[in-house]
């Protein structure tokens, strides 16, 4: 049995389709992220998993969407954690990529709410990190000084660590120094499709040697669809190939990598046991 630990499901037309593929696939539950559209939808998640019994739900504010962090939206967002099939906060971090986003200001201040909001519920928190390295030109002139990888540690390390309670760095793609780090903090490294991209040497890496009892795969389909798929709309069936692909890393077989990966996400998430 494989677990999709970061998929988003919202907008699928053909959801019924996709998820017979998943079961099909050996994909036999998923984690729904609860962003929406925004803060007015990121309910939906929640309603697809208290519809169907292989999917757990979670809820957030993107950090794309930090603007929106209002009392009203966080209060939203509190009501939705203490429901019992939303199982972490997330998708939420810190977006610095996009000439448009919020302010890193305007971030941080929506992150520190909801990792507040986390902590209350006892529930694990799902990471988006993504620095300006690689953004336009414009980006990274907008968000200088800032440092995305930076700023993040030293929030989790002041409102975050002292909890004690563990989260998910998504579609982990940072260096071995960052994976280091994320793991003495207690967090797991969720590997996805762009795992098996070619270029992605450093992040192929980090899989390889990442202990195994702290690692988990995911699509985030629609996006990030794995090679030979690169392009084309992504679905949790796929969780297989970038599954087989990290067992190749490790030499694993396809049967362990799953055993291991679906003991890791039962141990992060106790109540999906069963």
């Amino acid at each position: 049995m494989l677990i999709d630990s970061h998929c988003h499901l919202d907008d699928y037309p053909n959801l019924a389709e996709v998820l017979a593929n998943a079961q099909t696939a050996g994909v036999e539950k998923l984690l729904a992220i609860g962003i929406g559209d925004g803060p007015s939808t990121m309910h939906r998640a929640l309603e697809l998993a208290n519809q169907h019994p292989q999917i757990y739900a979670s809820a957030g504010i993107h950090p794309q969407e930090a603007h929106q962090a209002t009392p009203d939206n966080l209060a939203k967002l509190t009501h939705l954690a203490q429901q019992e099939r939303c199982i972490a906060i997330g998708e939420i971090g810190l977006d610095y990529y996009h000439f448009d986003n919020p302010d890193p200001e305007v971030q941080q201040a929506a992150f520190i709410a909801q990792m507040a909001i986390a902590a209350a519920a006892r529930k694990p928190i799902l990471i988006h990190l993504r620095t300006s390295e690689l953004a336009t030109p414009n980006a990274k002139a907008r968000f200088a000084p800032h440092d995305a990888t930076a700023d993040f540690f030293r929030l989790i390390e002041t409102h975050w660590a002292p909890t004690g309670l563990p989260g998910v760095m998504h579609c982990f793609s940072g260096t071995q120094a960052d994976a280091d780090r994320a793991l003495a903090l207690g967090f797991y490294l969720s590997f996805a499709g762009n795992l098996t991209y070619p270029k992605s040497t450093v992040i192929q890496q980090v899989a390889a040697t990442a202990p195994a009892d702290r690692i988990l795969v995911e699509t985030d389909a629609p996006f990030l669809a794995p090679i030979p798929l690169r392009g084309q709309t992504n679905e949790p069936a796929h969780t297989a190939i970038t599954a087989k692909f990290l067992a190749e890393l490790r030499g694993f077989t396809p049967e362990e990598i799953a055993e291991q990966t679906t003991a890791n996400f039962h141990a992060l998430f106790p109540s999906t046991r069963g």
